[in-house]
């Protein structure tokens, strides 16, 4: 035991030794964090909006109105040709074209229906379904109200217009705060990068400057070793896990229903499986920079299929059979259950089992991978 606790200790020295190391542990996860959860948004805001009014009615101006009134959509002009309209979309300069046909009041009515032409730039195909959306909530709305004015009179007689009006209840998140929804992801993915990236290269670290020869001829056994090494970071992870929260509550204002403890259960033993990964791949790697080629590779890779910025429930069949061997994707879903839902260990039951038996097996691997000359 009092030699790994020497390991640790030197280790922790060599941390605080190098000057260039400190602001990537402490400070770069805050400024990230503060950054990308601003940032990192599934609103649409400031969508470029133009449109051509062949009607130039009451009903048309109305119409338009409900979009200036919006504060999704900027108004950015009014065309008199779809040609115009178009030419300006291809330079990017307008997302969406709403073409008001003529005699469009008159067939609303007359014959109580009509038509709308809508053109939306689709090249980020998730905005152009975003939009879609905000304009047909528009549309809808304004559809519902010309139809109560027209059906007010039938048969020369008043008629009441009968709405179904519609309340919903948001639950989790009423306020519909992406940030709620951002944060504690964020902080996972900051808690999983710094421990791995640190982890990855320390031992080889030790390759580049020799001293791993030295210390195998030692009579240190290598689990001695591994501990020693791996222990500081995994402390280090909690301290970043730990100021990250205090963040997400004082400065984004995320709610905390659950336990705090149970977050911190889980992410220690999700921290042994990063370092597993993280010593699997030191094990592996000849430079520093090759190691952090390779955990940026697996990072990228565990970051876009980790249900963070797209649903997993979205992905093809065979994408969501990977993600069940993502640790972020559980992570992800432990913090944001436990902190917005006030989830108990028996909801998260699954997915600690996965991560633990994930951990145990990584760590094997690792240690088996681990040559010692004795």
């Amino acid at each position: 035991m009092k030699t790994i606790l020497f390991i640790i200790h030197k280790e922790f020295k060599q941390i605080f030794r190098n000057k260039g190391m400190l602001p990537i542990i402490f400070v770069l996860p805050l400024i990230q964090l503060l950054i990308l959860s601003n940032a990192a948004s599934f609103e649409i805001q400031n969508i470029k909006f133009s449109y051509i009014d062949h009607d130039h009615s009451a009903a048309s101006r109305e119409l338009i109105s409900k979009f200036q009134a919006s504060k999704s959509f900027k108004i950015i002009n009014q065309f008199n040709t779809k040609e115009e309209a178009n030419l300006e979309m291809q330079k990017g300069n307008v997302d969406i074209i709403l073409e008001i046909p003529t005699q469009f009041e008159r067939n609303l009515i007359k014959d109580k229906t009509t038509t709308l032409s809508v053109s939306i730039n689709a090249i980020d195909g998730a905005s152009a379904g975003v939009e879609n959306v905000y304009i047909s909530q528009i549309i809808g709305t304004y559809n519902q109200k010309i139809q109560s004015q027209l059906l007010q009179y039938k048969d020369n007689s008043f008629v009441t217009p009968q709405n179904i009006i519609t309340i919903p209840s948001f639950w989790y998140n009423n306020t519909l705060n992406y940030k709620t929804y951002m944060v504690p992801g964020i902080l996972v993915l900051l808690v999983t990068m710094i421990t791995l990236f640190l982890s990855s290269m320390n031992i080889v670290r030790e390759k580049e400057i020799g001293t791993l020869e030295q210390i195998n001829v030692t009579p240190i056994q290598k689990h001695q070793f591994i501990i020693g090494k791996l222990f500081p970071f995994w402390i280090l992870g909690l301290v970043i896990l730990t100021v990250g929260l205090i963040i997400a509550k004082l400065v984004f204002n995320v709610p905390m229903l659950g336990n705090l403890g149970l977050i911190y259960g889980f992410t220690a033993v999700y921290l042994l499986l990063i370092l597993g990964m993280g010593l699997f791949i030191s094990n592996h790697s000849d430079t520093q920079q090759q190691a952090m080629f390779i955990s940026w590779f697996f990072m990228v890779i565990f970051i876009l299929m980790s249900g963070l910025f797209t649903p997993i429930e979205s992905m093809p069949q065979w994408a969501q059979n990977i993600t069940l061997f993502n640790p972020i994707r559980y992570f992800v879903e432990i913090v944001r259950m436990v902190m917005l839902k006030g989830a108990t260990f028996s909801d998260i039951t699954t997915q600690f089992f996965i991560i633990t038996t994930y951990a145990v097996v990584l760590n094997t691997l690792a240690v088996l991978s681990y040559k010692k000359v004795n």
